[in-house]
């Protein structure tokens, strides 16, 4: 059984995980069965030429592959798997090199774990049956032994699990984690957001109920009694400090056109339990210089989700969430790669009065793969959106929207990247509320309304199954 027709499952043998198919277009890291080490770049190196070996599992970007529709398994999202040299012998060392499309670049996902090269017909093989860090990857004839099947193991999220949680899971880690509603991992137990008010201007952290929890809309309450309060900031619950400041405040300098929101415009239940939203109007808006913390930059995969609000919003640029310039201004094609929504219809050909999910990739609000009207847009109108973004950073995105309230995602577009859009050319920033060239002295204004709940950034391409599982996530977290 062969060909992509034939793609099943990379089987775990071993743990806790359950196994999950590689599709076209899924991200995961590749395991050795023997070693249960990962198929990874060494030390992330992104020259041609250089050998893959087995290391550590991380979930770092260097070991992070996408299998193609084409059968390549990339990296980085412009680097194949590569039989050096065209070579087909044994021995032949498996490298990386720019994607070309040739077969000593396609490689074939077999039943039994091992992983074929096209042109070669041998199998991936860790040399001399090694199990060491940086244990070189070789061709070498099929013989079904474990130093030649690899396994691609999805591990169930631990119960009470929230979407970063899932994200995980699906080999897609978060990078980034912002909410003023609740935890979006099952274990967080720490600040969502701060506020500050204008009595004293004295700021308070606000937290979560309990870990994995709601937030702590008593102590917000408590706090603003009697005078008004903003959001100042809201935290990144990834770790990797990617929190996101009001434009305007002292940890973005150079900002001089935004303020912060107000932080009692709205009030929501969910879970059962009282919250504030980030309710933006004109003249908010939050950013992150995040492109040294883990935010992919470049051509590297990622994807995103956040939940809005279908009766919230304008038409003025641009209710962004995203990978946006470190530079806030419109650099070029492909430098922001952000979920946009709006009732904005840059190219005309939009489908109703929306608001819609599109794709901000600067130069352009995208409903699809073009300019033109996409037939499978629809308006999202309801009190709570689910909207979604990934981008392969090559060939091909794929935005989605859903009712956050019931029902499952459904798919507006799942196809290539505009023209000129490829590769992608993503600096790392992350925005929300605006679009990439705000907020500084002669930089574009931010004239966009919105409503923010809660979202996420993740490094690599998630899978459907992965997107399924988030919105069902939200859903369950009962919204009202």
């Amino acid at each position: 059984m062969s060909g992509l027709g034939a793609i099943v499952a990379l089987v775990l043998v071993a743990g806790s995980a359950t196994a999950a198919p590689i599709q076209p277009g899924q991200s995961a890291p590749i395991v050795g069965s023997q070693s249960g080490r990962c198929l990874a770049v060494p030390n992330s190196s992104t020259s041609n030429g250089t050998q893959a070996q087995l290391w550590d599992c991380t979930g770092a970007a260097n070991q992070t592959w996408t299998y193609t529709s084409t059968r390549q398994l990339t990296v980085y999202g412009n680097k194949c798997l590569d039989a050096n040299g065209q070579g087909t012998g044994n021995g032949t060392a498996v490298i990386i090199w720019d994607c070309n499309g040739q077969a000593n670049q396609q490689w074939t996902v077999n039943a039994n774990g091992t992983v074929t090269g096209v042109q070669s017909g041998r199998c991936l093989d860790a040399n001399g049956a090694g199990t060491a860090n940086g244990t070189n990857i070789i061709l070498w004839d099929c013989h079904g032994r474990s130093n030649q099947q690899w396994n691609s193991p999805t591990t169930p999220p631990p119960p009470g699990a929230g979407p970063c949680d899932i994200y995980a899971s699906g080999g897609t880690p978060c990078i980034a984690a912002h909410s003023t509603v609740r935890a979006l991992y099952g274990a967080y137990n720490g600040n969502l957001y701060q506020v500050r008010r204008s009595s004293d201007n004295s700021t308070r952290n606000i937290g979560v109920r309990s870990a994995g929890g709601t937030a702590n809309a008593a102590s917000q309450d408590s706090f603003c009694g009697g005078t008004t309060c903003v959001v100042t900031v809201v935290y990144d619950q990834s770790g990797r400090g990617n929190d996101l400041w009001y434009q305007g405040s002292s940890v973005v300098p150079g900002s001089t056109q935004s303020r912060p929101a107000i932080a009692t415009s709205e009030s929501l239940t969910i879970g059962g339990n009282a919250a504030y939203s980030l309710y933006i109007n004109p003249g908010n808006s939050y950013w992150r210089d995040g492109h040294l913390t883990g935010v992919p930059t470049g051509s590297a995969p990622e994807g995103m989700y956040m939940v809005t609000s279908g009766t919230h919003v304008n038409n003025g640029c641009c209710f962004d969430y995203g990978n946006s310039e470190t530079t806030r201004s419109a650099d070029a094609a492909g430098a922001m790669d952000a979920i946009n929504f709006s009732t904005q219809c840059w190219f005309g050909g939009c489908s109703g009065t929306g608001p819609w999910v599109q794709a901000d990739l600067e130069w352009g609000l995208y409903p699809g793969g073009s300019q033109a009207w996409n037939p499978n847009q629809r308006a999202f109108t309801s009190k709570f959106v689910t909207a979604t973004l990934k981008n392969n950073g090559t060939s091909r995105f794929a935005i989605k929207g859903s009712n956050a309230q019931s029902g499952t995602l459904y798919t507006l577009w799942d196809g290539a990247l505009p023209p000129g859009y490829s590769p992608m050319k993503k600096q790392g920033a992350i925005i929300l509320g605006s679009g990439g060239d705000c907020c500084k002295p002669g930089g574009g204004a931010n004239l966009s309304a919105g409503t923010f709940y809660e979202g996420a950034m993740v490094a690599g391409y998630p899978s459907d199954a992965t997107e399924n599982a988030v919105q069902a996530n939200v859903v369950a977290a009962g919204y009202r």
